[in-house]
């Protein structure tokens, strides 16, 4: 069913990043709303519970100063087991981003793309050489990480920086590559792991390097809070690194650099942990029905993940740009197209991964663009069925072109095959 919205699209050709929730829901008519699969954050955490205790206490987290940022870092040390000398805290990963830059990087830095936008554009801002490692589609845009130290030794980068999980494509790395991959760079300036998404990932039980990091002299591994947490608006994340490093970073940081609102959370935290693992067991659930569902679109292409995101290729008569547009004006899905991303064009789109009610509704305004490609004639691999029906015939049923990672988390679709056999 159509849900006109009233935006007017040219907000979103505006700017090399993506239009934020509040330009959107601004220009939008009354009643209508907006379903965001733009914008990559944990659907299920914060709990209703945990919002009504952060509306209670909403007039002092207001009203008063923060705590300053040393003693914020070192509760989050506390609630997460980590040692406070090899934590620094910001606001947001992309002021870690920032600082690293000034403080660490010196002459080059080495990245794989498509990726985060801010490792590529920051260095650049300041004059450094940026050498881009492509990643390739007939690959998955699988990073290939000995291809990728050769790259490295090649072109005499002096930093090199992995994300994992990727971000738009959602690739995975085992831990012990990454591990390996350090300790084969042991002689850069930096080595950067980004692990702004490995929350999401379920392939492996251990899948962070940060414990590994902290005993090395050359490596520093990232983390997003506001991600993990569903909490993008706080603009909180952390860096782990050796004590040299971190210690460095922070002492660069303002004293008073993390709102009041980001200590709350942190604070919370401890009393919630069984609650944001029950968010990251519903969101790889969530996870691999939402991929079987897209994966049914004749003509689309859709890369196994590890993040609560997909990358997909679009049927080569889509236009990216055009369906992003179709949604959000006449549907009220708010979706991410790749054409600005180095190492992408407007073929690619990220979705991020949201709860079935509002997949079944990203999958009816796809089926309604398409449309006009086919004559009127549906675009679905099978007649569409009553939305409760065809979820629940894709746990079972998955299509053969979507590719499944094992899971160490309890969920109801991993239950469910096992009872299959």
């Amino acid at each position: 069913m159509a849900r006109a919205t009233g935006i007017d699209t040219s907000i979103l050709h505006k700017g090399a990043h993506s239009a934020s929730y509040f330009d959107l829901s601004r220009n939008m008519k009354d009643g209508a709303e907006l379903v965001d699969f733009c914008i990559p954050c944990n659907p299920y955490f914060p709990t209703p519970e945990m919002f009504d205790e952060l509306s209670r206490d909403l007039k002092n987290i207001l009203k008063y100063y923060p705590s300053d940022s040393a003693s914020i870092t070192n509760k989050l040390s506390s609630v997460l087991g980590l040692h406070p000398q090899t934590v620094a805290m910001a606001n947001g990963s992309t002021e870690l981003i920032t600082w690293i830059d000034h403080l660490l990087i010196k002459e080059s830095i080495a990245i794989p793309i498509p990726t985060f936008g801010r490792w590529t554009d920051q260095p650049l801002e300041t004059g450094k050489r940026v050498d881009m490692f492509p990643l390739q589609e007939r690959d998955g845009f699988r990073l290939n990480l000995d291809d990728y130290v050769r790259f490295i030794r090649d072109r005499g980068s002096r930093v090199a920086v992995v994300c994992n999980v990727n971000n738009p494509d959602g690739c995975y790395l085992p831990r012990r590559d990454v591990i390996r991959f350090m300790d084969a760079l042991g002689d850069l300036d930096l080595v950067v792991v980004d692990e702004s998404f490995i929350d999401f990932s379920d392939a492996e039980q251990y899948p962070s390097v940060g414990p590994d990091a902290v005993i090395r002299p050359n490596t520093v591994v990232l983390k997003s809070l506001g991600k993990n947490f569903g909490l993008h608006g706080i603009r909180f994340g952390y860096l782990m690194a050796n004590p040299g490093i971190a210690g460095k970073i922070a002492k660069a940081l303002p004293k008073w650099n993390l709102n009041s609102l980001a200590e709350k959370v942190v604070y919370m935290i401890e009393d919630h942990h069984d609650d944001y693992e029950d968010s990251l067991r519903l969101l790889s659930r969530d996870r691999r029905t939402m991929g079987a569902e897209l994966a049914r679109i004749p003509g689309l292409t859709v890369f196994p993940s590890q993040g609560n995101f997909f990358l997909v290729k679009l049927p080569t008569e889509w236009s990216g740009v055009a369906l992003r547009d179709y949604l959000v004006a006449n549907h009220g899905v708010y979706t991410r197209e790749c054409g600005n991303k180095l190492g992408m064009t407007s073929q690619f789109m990220r979705l991020v991964v949201r709860p079935a009610r509002d997949v079944d509704r990203l999958i009816d305004g796809m089926l309604d663009y398409g449309r006009q490609f086919r004559g009127g004639r549906p675009v679905y691999e099978e007649d569409p069925l009553e939305p409760a029906r065809r979820w629940a015939s894709t746990v079972d049923d998955e299509p053969d072109n979507l590719i499944q990672y094992p899971t160490h988390r309890t969920t109801e679709y991993a239950g469910r095959r096992a009872a299959n056999g």
